[in-house]
């Protein structure tokens, strides 16, 4: 007897299968979101049972004999470029999971939790020594993970795949060096201008918590977050998360000494969660209707962060509710002020806190690491060093110490060797995206100043977040802008912009 009734065609069960792996990613979404705001401290133990549960229901479905068969009689079938992209999709997310042995994926589980742990000891501690160890066995569990998965030129290659797909180092190398040699020169410029941006405004009085979230959901709301689709609450770390359009979930974090961190991290949610809800209703559960890539989605989140929440236009249309939410600033404090005040460069230590400028060089910095660290070309015990020397050459700084040097980020805990470049391409890919809506439309700019966000929105509706995952990034950059990914926009777009604010 056939597995199915014969009238239920290969893709009907087989997009059935996915929608019902997509619930479990939504349940898991939900728990995610639920144990950074809301649980109790006791629900610990039981929360990570349930996370466990779920990864596991996750795996067995996507390794399910009966999908690897399904997507070989898809493949062979004539498909519509909608089908195929969610089998293209759903193949990738089979062979990552297939072409790596059981215990290997345990034995990663097991590595990741007790990694993570002794990281925020040794953050705390500032003892690289006590992660030495469990960072080795993070990079061999890692070169073993990239071998299974194969790769053409770069081992690096295979690890770039799973967060950016199809990104690889001969790709990324010219991007990079293309940055490094108009942003050095520039954040030295910066450096040494005689026009620095007044900032004593913040000095007054205390920005209270109420206050900025109510200006900070009054932005998100009038870039068109749909707040009956999603919710903001407070996180330690600022995030974006969530069970599907109607569902997305962003979170904040509030200094009342300094309101800008909480209003750009809730435009830098905001724009995640614009993507997210801006995805295609009819797709919801398929790859048609998901995000296609890291990079992508934090081209959204920096555009509106950047090069929308710091522009002059912004300032011009919110000034005055700025003013008025936070009393005691001076009635005096002008467009300009605040303008430059928050484009502030200053090389400075720790990724994220840098400033847009000085932000891409510390992704180098870990760009140059982990690839020299996967080929065999430094071991990690000269991380440290070798980490400095890098942060001296690219920003000029130089770290007093580990917990401010190698071992501020959470991504190698974990095991994310990889990750951190898709934070660059999301900068390059928004300052790319940017200029083509404004080829398409000069009046962006106006409009924003008069608090018009809608067009810039509908834009990135149209070019971006109705395709999902139709296309692999690269091809939707260039679909999106004319052009393949490039620096070029966004060198000209930082060189432009400091060039004014600091009279170069």
């Amino acid at each position: 007897i056939p597995p199915f009734p014969l009238s239920m065609s290969d893709y009907d069960d087989f997009i059935g299968r996915v929608r019902e792996l997509s619930l479990v990613g939504s349940l898991t979404g939900l728990m995610g979101w639920d144990q950074e705001t809301m649980m109790p401290p006791k629900g610990g133990k039981l929360r990570s049972e349930m996370m466990a549960f779920l990864s596991k229901q996750s795996h067995s479905r996507i390794t399910d004999p009966e999908m690897g068969k399904l997507l070989d009689s898809l493949e062979s079938q004539n498909l519509t470029d909608e089908q195929a992209a969610n089998v293209r999709e759903v193949r990738r997310s089979y062979d990552k999971a297939t072409k790596l042995p059981e215990e290997l994926v345990e034995e990663k589980a097991r590595h990741k939790s007790q990694a993570l742990q002794v990281w925020q000891e040794a953050r705390a501690e500032n003892d690289f020594n006590k992660f030495q160890p469990y960072l080795e066995k993070t990079v061999e569990l890692t070169c073993k993970t990239a071998e299974y998965y194969g790769y053409e030129d770069n081992i690096y290659d295979a690890l770039l795949d799973i967060y950016e797909p199809g990104m690889t180092v001969s790709q990324l190398d010219p991007l990079f060096a293309g940055l490094r040699e108009a942003i050095v020169p520039l954040v030295k410029a910066v450096g040494e201008s005689p026009n620095q941006p007044d900032t004593s405004f913040l000095d007054i009085g205390k920005f209270t918590e109420e206050k900025q979230r109510e200006f900070s959901l009054k932005v998100a709301g009038s870039i068109g977050f749909d707040f009956d689709a999603g919710r903001m609450d407070t996180s330690t770390h600022p995030f974006c998360s969530g069970a599907g359009p109607n569902d997305v979930r962003f979170t904040t974090r509030y200094d009342e000494e300094f309101p800008f961190g909480c209003l750009y991290g809730v435009m830098h949610e905001t724009g995640h969660g614009t993507y997210e809800q801006g995805l295609l209703h009819e797709h919801e559960g398929t790859p048609m209707g998901q995000a296609v890539s890291l990079g992508i989605h934090e081209s959204q989140s920096r555009m509106w962060e950047n090069m929308v929440g710091r522009s002059r236009e912004f300032w011009h249309y919110y000034i005055e509710e700025f003013k008025s939410c936070f009393n005691h600033l001076p009635s005096d404090l002008s467009v300009d002020t605040l303008h430059r005040a928050v484009n502030t460069v200053e090389p400075s230590l720790i990724r994220v806190e840098s400033d847009e400028a000085t932000y891409n060089l510390h992704i180098m910095v870990r760009y140059e690491i982990e690839k020299q660290l996967v080929n065999g070309n430094i071991s990690v015990g000269d991380l440290p060093e070798f980490w400095n020397s890098k942060m001296e050459e690219y920003l000029g700084v130089t770290p007093p110490n580990d917990t401010k040097g190698v071992l501020q980020d959470i991504h190698w805990s974990m095991g994310a060797i990889g990750y951190f470049p898709t934070y660059t391409l999301g900068n390059l890919y928004a300052a790319q995206l940017y200029a083509a809506a404004l080829a398409d439309d000069p009046s962006i700019p106006d409009k924003i100043a008069k608090g018009q966000f809608t067009v810039l929105l509908d834009w990135m509706r149209s070019h971006i977040h109705v395709h999902g995952s139709k296309l692999l990034p690269a091809d939707l950059m260039t679909q999106a802008t004319g052009k393949e990914p490039s620096s070029d926009d966004f060198v000209k777009y930082l060189q432009s912009k400091y060039t004014k604010i600091y009279g170069l």
